[in-house]
């Protein structure tokens, strides 16, 4: 399970040092989403599967989200299909693709070896978790929302089409 541990972190290294490089912002959002599994595997790995469960959901699913909620908003127009063609050429697959490999297969030999036995971490019940948010971390969570409520926000008012006060040449007032 040490491996697994090591692996994984060598490829959320990997991954958020290649997000951080990125230029296009497609690639870079494949190489978060590999960075963020990589933290799931380690939760996993450190005998917290809860975590993990809740890594993936809410942040690797999430950041579909936000990605798809970016297209929606962002006015990419009728280029935007060409646009997503140069970005997701097969070439671009390649480095995710084969972290994204590695991770597969520790997570293969996670459940072929039999689990994580090997750490000896207390399991958390979600019920336990839902306590500590909502009691001593209400606040941190309070924080969060507003944080990704302002994000939203920001992202809808940059996405938004401005209309010219003008009236267009042929267009009744």
């Amino acid at each position: 399970m040490t491996v697994v541990f090591y692996v994984s972190a060598a490829v959320a290294v990997i991954s958020t040092i290649m997000v951080i490089t990125r230029l296009n912002a497609v690639h870079a959002l494949l190489y978060l989403i590999l960075s963020l599994l990589s933290v799931a595997l380690i939760f996993f790995a450190l005998g917290a599967p809860f975590v993990a469960a809740l890594e993936v959901i809410i942040y690797a699913g999430a950041i579909m989200v936000l990605f798809i909620f970016a297209i929606m908003i962002l006015n990419l127009g009728p280029g935007a299909l060409e646009q997503e063609r140069v970005w997701l050429k097969p070439g671009t697959w390649r480095g995710p693709g084969l972290l994204a490999g590695v991770l597969l297969c520790e997570l293969l030999y996670v459940f072929v070896s039999g689990g994580n036995e090997s750490f000896a971490a207390v399991n958390v019940s979600p019920k336990e978790v839902g306590i500590v948010l909502f009691g001593p971390y209400l606040l941190g969570v309070e924080l969060a929302s507003l944080l990704l409520m302002a994000g939203l926000i920001g992202a809808y008012h940059l996405g938004r089409r401005i209309r010219s006060a003008e009236p267009e040449k042929g267009e009744d007032s």
